[in-house]
């Protein structure tokens, strides 16, 4: 029985210890940046899941964050690598320099919210993307919803933009974050992950990666 209960406590992603992140069910992408994985549950970002990032203002490194782990997947999943609405122009030799495949990648333009909204839910769930990444200003925790869902049967890494300004409201994101420009470096802010605990900020070098 005792050896029963250990196996389950060590091995089922169902159940938690405190002071360490969760297990997770599906497999987690590597952020590139080891002491962020340290936090992370899974050891990298949620895959299956939803991420959320808000950032201080824009242009302050949101996709390079992502970089690491988008490059691995151009080389290591034959799907597709997709950006939905950014605001800004999508500057390729910048996402090459990051080690992105650019034959894996699709951009998606939608000019409005729900278009933009409706573009993520249909390529999370299709199974044809490894990575979707979605710039989407209001969303509302119903929108949340589907998109979660979406990443769910799709497997795919879903990581949505809200506006900085945005009204906060409760998300079934599995990992939401915030990021600031801090003297040339980046402060990354774990607000919410599977399993909880608190943990500190951390400074990284999004120029490195």
């Amino acid at each position: 029985m005792a050896a029963a209960l250990q196996s389950l406590i060590e091995c089922s992603p169902l159940v938690w210890r405190g002071g360490a992140p969760a297990a997770v069910a599906r497999p987690s992408v590597p952020t590139g940046f080891p002491e962020l994985d340290r936090l992370l549950p899974g050891g990298g970002w949620p895959g299956g899941a939803l991420t959320e990032l808000i950032a201080e203002h824009e242009g302050i490194g949101e996709v390079s964050l992502f970089g690491p782990a988008l490059a691995r997947l151009s080389r290591e999943d034959e799907r597709w690598i997709a950006f939905i609405a950014p605001p800004h122009f999508l500057y390729a030799p910048a996402l090459a320099k990051l080690g992105i495949d650019l034959a894996r990648i699709v951009l998606v333009r939608a000019p409005q919210q729900q278009e933009a909204l409706w573009a993520a839910e249909q390529t999370l769930r299709s199974g044809a993307a490894s990575a979707v990444l979605a710039w989407l200003p209001a969303p509302n925790e119903r929108m949340l919803k589907k998109l979660s869902l979406a990443a769910e049967a799709g497997r795919a890494m879903g990581v949505y933009f809200p506006a900085a300004q945005a009204e906060r409201h409760a998300t079934p994101a599995a990992l939401r974050l915030r990021l600031s420009a801090r003297g040339g470096k980046s402060l990354l802010t774990i607000t919410k992950r599977r399993g909880g605990g608190e943990c500190a900020p951390l400074m990284l070098d999004l120029r490195a990666a």
